[in-house]
């Protein structure tokens, strides 16, 4: 049973769950980088780890969406992203998984090498790849694709937002710090003074935040925004976790949540880079450096920035004496088999361009 439901039993007959991810996710002592750094203690949370055929993040959320797709009886779900979105190919994986279709409603973005594969594999599960060209032309076309559905099947599809960050996408999230206060209880990692994890579209990080509190930890979370602040800023922030707490307070009045200081969230904003998806060399630096001292891996897009920033803090002195915990939110998982066969000629052709056009150097 997830610990969120053990602690608060009442939760589990309000909120429809889907048993998707391996957990608990392995926490790991990155011993040779943290004598490099001069810490003290330095942790890795490896949500890389999370899915047998695909890990990162995004599967804590879709446990409890797509199982509210199920329970609602839907037979397509809708979902949101850039073309290499690695939420709208988990989406497409376990909505599989799980007898649905994933209709994904992409917008371009900087190429890579991860957009091509992302790509692949979605279409290798089935996803519905729909590529617009600017944000209006996609929520014209999406109301008419959901118009077009109905039409076909008899039924809209389930909507799930960009990172499948809704209040109950963000649950998700509060059970993994439910989680991680269970492996500190088992002495598996000392309770972190501070997690640092990427934040998109703010769930991981307003989940983390709010179980985080919930449980009783004192640890302090660095949310380091990866996305243009039109989209990821305090305010947005703030929302999402009063709109997730809400969500569970109604679902058990004995669930109490401690509400955010005015110096919350702490998030950073100075490793973003140019654009969304645009690779740093602070973020690229970060990753080389993972991978050559621990052989872990992170990207360029999310995990390389968010890792860039707890090295920065560690080279400045910041984090002495601090038990300090990275949380990874990548996937870790080779997919190369999965697609090796696969010729990109068979997508959509709006997919293309991003098989022809030049790709940004690898980390």
């Amino acid at each position: 049973m997830l610990p969120l439901f053990q602690e608060y039993p009442t939760l589990r007959a309000h909120l429809a769950h889907v048993l998707l991810a391996e957990l608990p996710t392995p926490v790991v002592r990155l011993t040779t980088l943290e004598s490099h750094l001069g810490l003290d203690q330095l942790y890795v949370k490896r949500d890389d780890l999370s899915g047998p055929v695909y890990g990162g993040n995004k599967i804590r959320k879709l446990e409890f969406l797509l199982a509210d797709a199920v329970s609602k009886r839907h037979r397509e779900v809708l979902t949101f992203g850039c073309v290499g979105s690695n939420h709208a190919l988990a989406t497409a994986i376990y909505a599989s998984s799980l007898n649905m279709r994933s209709l994904n409603v992409l917008l371009p973005q900087p190429n890579a090498a991860y957009v091509q594969r992302n790509l692949l594999l979605s279409y290798r599960y089935g996803a519905d790849l729909r590529v617009y060209t600017d944000e209006a032309t996609l929520h014209k076309q999406t109301a008419r694709l959901i118009e077009e559905r109905k039409d076909e099947i008899g039924s809209a599809p389930y909507i799930i937002p960009f990172g499948g960050s809704s209040p109950l996408g963000t649950v998700g999230f509060v059970n993994a710090a439910f989680e991680l206060a269970n492996q500190v209880r088992d002495g598996l990692v000392p309770e972190p003074d501070v997690i640092y994890v990427a934040t998109g579209s703010m769930g991981t990080a307003a989940g983390l935040m709010l179980g985080l509190k919930a449980v009783g930890l004192k640890t302090r979370v660095v949310p380091v925004r990866v996305v243009g602040d039109r989209f990821t800023n305090a305010k947005s922030f703030r929302t999402l976790y009063a709109e997730t707490a809400a969500l569970l307070a109604n679902a058990d009045p004995g669930f109490h949540a401690v509400p955010l200081t005015d110096d919350e969230p702490d998030m950073r904003h100075d490793f973003y880079g140019e654009e969304y998806a645009r690779f740093t060399p602070e973020g690229n630096a970060a990753v080389r450096r993972l991978r050559t001292t621990e052989g872990i891996t992170l990207e360029g897009t999310y995990t390389g920035k968010a890792f860039a920033a707890l090295l920065a803090d560690a080279e400045a002195g910041k984090l002495k004496d601090q038990v300090v915990l990275f949380w990874n939110t990548c996937n870790s998982r080779d997919i190369m088999p999965l697609i090796a066969d696969m010729d990109y000629h068979n997508l959509p052709v709006e997919t293309h361009r991003f098989f022809e056009e030049s790709l940004q150097p690898e980390p």
